[in-house]
């Protein structure tokens, strides 16, 4: 059967061609936290400007690289940047790496963005675990690439967040001594951020952080079995929660003030799995 990736079928063979492992876990870099890449054992990287018709990220804080990589004895694959709706992609285009995940071998996934805090108890700098999302605006989309689903399949996304991976956060979060936050995240898709009353309706229900990507990658990777969880690091207040404007110049500067943070925890979950 065809499917709304067999265009990229010829990218998927070159890359499984090239990869030097089947990796153990996956991690997508979001806004300003690409710099991960840079304190782990990198075996190969491959700029996505070199792979023929994949989608060019143009976004600040995405290099546009993916890394096969070692830590602790486990095989990483890092993709230093993400691809978006509002840069004018499509759904397919736009979850091109999570297909890329899956048609190496790797069940595990960590996906990480930067997100504007709605709940008032958040603060810049934190990191929340993605508990639950609102994305009833890109399901209709994403359920194109899910191969047809019986009714008791229907139900795959309460298995997210993977329990395993979930546990293993907290763990790392006990061990480094540090209070990983929760909450519900909005998606939109841009390109402008939020106006103060899109996000307090976003408030009213029950919204603690809004972003521009991630659900839609949650959904698809979790279709296919991959055991996945979501991390937001909170690098501004959203429209209307501070009078302060919005610049995306902020937000890669918040998240690069707590990447050694960001590193330490993620390495440490990694470590114990």
């Amino acid at each position: 059967m065809r499917t709304i990736f067999s265009k990229y079928e010829d990218l998927l063979i070159d890359l499984k061609s090239k990869a030097p492992f089947k990796p153990d876990i996956a991690l997508i870099l979001g806004s300003g936290l690409g710099n991960f890449a840079n304190s782990v054992d990198i075996k190969l990287t491959i700029p996505t400007s070199d792979i023929n018709n994949y989608p060019v990220s143009s976004v600040e804080g995405h290099a546009g690289a993916i890394h096969f990589a070692e830590y602790h004895g486990k095989k990483l694959l890092l993709f230093q940047g993400r691809i978006h709706f509002y840069e004018g992609y499509n759904i397919s285009q736009c979850l091109l790496p999570v297909q890329i995940i899956y048609s190496l071998g790797c069940r595990n996934l960590i996906i990480t963005n930067a997100a504007g805090g709605i709940n008032q108890y958040f603060k810049p700098g934190d990191l929340m675990l993605i508990k639950s999302f609102n994305a009833l605006m890109i399901k209709k989309e994403v359920a194109q690439l899910i191969e047809p689903l019986n009714l008791d399949e229907k139900s795959f996304l309460q298995s997210y967040p993977s329990q395993k991976l979930t546990d293993l956060l907290f763990q790392a979060s006990f061990e480094e001594n540090f209070h990983l936050k929760e909450g519900l995240y909005w998606i939109s898709k841009g390109p402008s951020y939020e106006t103060p009353a899109e996000v307090e309706m976003m408030r009213r229900f029950g919204a603690d952080a809004v972003g521009m990507s991630t659900a839609h990658e949650i959904i698809y990777a979790t279709s296919l079995g991959i055991e996945t969880i979501g991390i937001s690091c909170i690098t501004n207040f959203a429209a209307g929660i501070s009078k302060e404007k919005l610049s995306h110049a902020d937000v890669t500067e918040t998240a690069g003030r707590v990447e050694s943070m960001f590193e330490k925890f993620i390495k440490k979950t990694i470590s114990l799995l």
